[in-house]
């Protein structure tokens, strides 16, 4: 399997397989804490190839700089299938989140696993909004 599009955005949608993006982002800026983001979503791709037919489990995790989850783990399956004639097959899953908390300026970490295994990680930074320079 390979993962084809992994990405924290502002909003996704699939339409008919075919994924849309809108707003790549990795930093979110905030005056004070707690830093509340209103709304965003991760959008996954992942390509198969005829041997990985059948159900896998899929994992993702929002982890604060210790490794300690900011919530609890989104968990799911898959289960690509495809034809005779059809190599490989890519699914598109798109998590919507809104009013997630930061309790702290830090580097937080989507980790995403499948079938246990971790496939790869998104940074996002959560910082203090820089402050004008009185003249």
């Amino acid at each position: 399997m390979k993962i084809e599009v992994f990405a924290l955005c502002d909003a996704a949608t699939d339409n008919r397989g075919k994924m849309n993006l809108l707003g790549t982002f990795d930093q979110i800026y905030a005056a004070k804490l707690p830093v509340v983001h209103p709304a965003c979503a991760i959008a996954l791709r992942i390509r198969f190839d005829k041997m990985e037919e059948g159900k896998h489990a899929v994992q993702l995790q929002l982890v604060n700089p210790d490794g300690i989850p900011v919530f609890q783990s989104m968990e799911g399956e898959v289960n690509p299938r495809m034809g005779a004639d059809i190599g490989s097959v890519a699914v598109n899953l798109i998590l919507n989140f809104q009013h997630v908390k930061f309790d702290e300026f830090a580097d937080y970490q989507i980790n995403l696993k499948i079938n246990d295994i971790a496939m790869a990680s998104l940074p996002l930074r959560v910082r203090e909004m820089p402050r004008p320079e009185v003249a």
